[in-house]
């Protein structure tokens, strides 16, 4: 972290220009059983890739609304990060019919519909694979991130007082989002099931880990876990702070 970052995407190229191999997303989803551990290094090349998939095939420009219709999950962590790269606003489980781009899981195919621009689903499997057939209107994540360039360059300038960021109904600017979550973060280690549908739950489960030097241990499906198995992840995990 740097004094003079303004936006989530300063955030980030300071962690990874600070240690790259340092832990930043470990997600749990405690109905699959899925683990996937992200290094800043990793979770930077996934951004850089998502945010040239954005910018370049989905034609996605600063001002432009991405409607995310998505839970807490590591996928979504990265989606965050390139709208703020790219300078689009994300508005997380906004209206699709409002927005420019949406990108849905599979649970909310049918209200992304709405969206007359373009649809981008996730399948949210394991390893991030693939809609076995991928949904009709839709591009297909999985599919189309893989081959996109592993450095991003925005084509214009991120303005950081404009505005980034939407979520239960409340607006904030890049430099909001930088700003509360250096406020709120503690540079923990981060065990989150909290939604990712209020500032709270983005804050303990991506921001103020970037904004801190902290780390995230994120849990889909936490209320799986009994509480032998959760002190069991605190422990294995080296957890210093819990958010549920």
């Amino acid at each position: 972290m740097n004094a003079t970052d303004r936006t989530p995407a300063d955030l980030l190229r300071s962690a990874l220009a600070a240690d790259p191999g340092r832990p930043l997303v470990t997600f749990y989803d405690d109905a699959t059983g899925e683990r996937v551990e992200l290094s800043v290094a990793t979770f930077a090349n996934w951004v850089a890739k998502t945010s040239n998939l954005l910018q370049g095939d989905l034609a996605a420009a600063p001002g432009d609304r991405v409607t995310l219709l998505l839970p807490a999950h590591w996928q979504t962590a990265v989606w965050l990060l390139a709208c703020a790269s790219v300078g689009v606003v994300a508005d997380v489980g906004g209206d699709p019919a409002a927005a420019d781009v949406v990108v849905s899981g599979p649970d909310t195919l049918e209200t992304a519909r709405a969206c007359s621009g373009e649809r981008v689903a996730l399948a949210l499997r394991p390893l991030g694979g693939r809609f076995p057939q991928p949904p009709d209107g839709f591009v297909d994540y999985a599919v189309e991130v893989p081959g996109q360039g592993d450095r991003f360059v925005p084509f214009a300038p991120v303005d950081p007082d404009e505005p980034a960021l939407i979520v239960a109904g409340r607006e904030f600017s890049a430099a909001e989002v930088v700003e509360r979550a250096r406020a709120e973060g503690t540079g923990d280690r981060v065990l989150s099931g909290l939604p990712y549908d209020t500032w709270d739950g983005l804050n303990a489960g991506l921001y103020g880990a970037l904004a801190t030097g902290g780390s995230v241990v994120l849990c889909r499906h936490l209320e799986r876990l009994d509480e032998e198995g959760l002190a069991k992840r605190i422990e294995s995990e080296r957890v210093t702070a819990v958010r549920r």
